[in-house]
C-alpha cells in the first residue's frame, strides 16, 4: 500500500486547508485511516481516525470542532478539512492507514502503512 500526501501550505491563522491523501495498491474500502502531526522537537502527535465501513471518527481534543476527518472509497482518498487554523497547528501531518482491530486507534505503531508528510505552517 502507497499513501500520498498532499494539499499543505502556508495559511494565515484563522484560515481553512484541506489535506488530500490517496491510497494505491489495496482495495482502501478495507482500511482504518488516520491523520498525524509532528512539529519540531515534538512527538508525532495523533490528530483524527476515520473507520472503514460504519464511518466512525474520532478526533484529539485540539482538534476537535476545527478538523474534519472524512473518505471517499470511490477515490481512494481521505481528507483533512481543517478550519480556523492556529499557529500550533503547524506541523508535518501524515496520513496512515491500517488493517484489522481496533478499527479506531490513536497510537501510531497499530498503523501499518504512512504517506511521506505534507507540511502545513500557520501564520499569526
Amino acid at each position: 500500500v502507497q499513501l500520498q500526501a498532499s494539499g499543505g501550505g502556508l495559511v494565515q491563522a484563522g484560515g481553512s486547508l484541506r489535506l488530500s491523501c490517496a491510497a494505491s495498491g489495496r482495495p482502501f474500502s478495507v482500511m482504518n485511516t488516520a491523520w498525524f502531526r509532528q512539529a519540531p522537537g515534538k512527538e508525532r502527535e495523533f490528530v483524527a481516525a476515520a473507520s472503514r465501513g460504519s464511518g466512525l471518527t474520532t478526533y484529539s481534543d485540539s482538534v476537535k470542532g476545527r478538523f474534519t476527518i472524512s473518505r471517499d472509497n470511490a477515490k481512494n482518498t481521505v481528507y483533512l478539512q481543517m478550519d480556523t487554523v492556529k499557529p500550533e497547528d503547524t506541523a508535518v501531518y501524515y496520513c496512515a492507514a491500517k488493517t484489522g482491530l481496533p478499527n479506531l486507534t490513536q497510537y501510531p505503531g497499530r498503523y501499518d502503512y504512512w504517506g511521506q508528510g505534507t507540511q502545513v505552517t500557520v501564520s499569526s
